[in-house]
């Protein structure tokens, strides 16, 4: 893996991680993706993921179906986990063992969030927790059950997912915060708007995007229709359509790592190898300028 490494939550990661919830076949709107990986195959991927150099490792307790958990399967996977492993689990979303969603979590209900997280990776503590904002309203007291929870020794850092510069700059007046993880691609690019882009990069904090392969897709798996723009560049460089708005992504600054989930070994493989791929000033404004409207 060739895009380097950056900080995070004290974890010295390749800015290529791997996101789990593809393996459970249940997405983040409740939708179902297609079926469960088979079992083995989702413990094989993980392991190769690992073996290929991945050290930052995206989960959650609600990340499940019917017959998969993703944190059972990193656990069952990766146990006992290396000491340069980073998890980074999330907390906030709130489901019913039949998966039905339901309101948000209260923040006194973080710390069972919090230590279902524990149970199922077997871990004494979580090196990172998102906090996933559901709601558009204040997330201050949710923030501050967190950092009790550090401060009692179950976390040991705190992360951002699906917020607002105004939700930011709320957390990070009661604690600090070391990654923000947002919905971001070439064709959507709110954070570079809003600035909050360019503000996690000057206070040295991860931006993790999320949906940078699948684009107004959202959840689809990285295949079917592709802007011309991604196929042209894609061409060019013998590489694949993930590939290139993966490292697009990459190109975005230092700080932007990405965490890209698949069940297919094959695409592990080229997203991985996504991190060699490098793109001229005018292969990064076609890609950019294929977006605009």
């Amino acid at each position: 893996m060739t895009a380097g490494t950056f900080e995070l939550g004290g974890f010295e990661v390749g800015r290529i991680g791997y996101g789990t919830l593809r393996l459970t076949g249940n997405g983040m709107l409740g939708n179902s993706d297609g079926p469960p990986v088979d079992r083995d195959l989702a413990v094989s991927l993980l392991r190769r993921a690992v073996e290929l150099g991945v050290r930052h490792i995206d989960t959650a307790s609600f990340y499940f179906s019917a017959i998969r958990s993703a944190n059972e399967l990193v656990n069952r996977a990766l146990s006992p986990y290396p000491d340069d492993l980073l998890l980074v689990s999330k907390v906030g979303p709130k489901r019913a063992v039949s998966g039905e969603w339901l309101p948000p979590a209260a923040p006194g209900e973080l710390r069972g969030q919090v230590e279902e997280n524990l149970r199922q990776l077997g871990r004494d503590h979580l090196d990172v927790v998102n906090f996933r904002v559901v709601r558009k309203d204040s997330v201050a007291e949710h923030i501050g059950a967190l950092a009790e929870l550090c401060e009692a020794g179950l976390i040991r850092h705190i992360g951002l997912s699906n917020i607002t510069p105004e939700h930011f700059a709320e957390a990070t007046a009661i604690t600090p915060v070391v990654c923000v993880q947002n919905r971001y691609g070439p064709e959507h690019r709110t954070d570079e708007d809003n600035g909050l882009l360019e503000t996690c990069a000057r206070q040295g904090i991860a931006y993790v995007p999320f949906f940078t392969i699948s684009g107004e897709r959202l959840e689809a798996r990285g295949t079917g229709t592709q802007d011309a723009a991604v196929l042209d560049v894609a061409r060019a460089h013998g590489a694949t359509p993930a590939q290139v708005r993966l490292a697009w992504t990459l190109h975005r600054g230092p700080h932007v790592l990405t965490i890209p989930g698949t069940a297919d070994p094959r695409h592990l493989e080229e997203n991985v190898a996504a991190g060699s791929l490098r793109l001229a000033e005018d292969e990064l404004r076609l890609l950019e300028g294929g977006f605009v409207g």
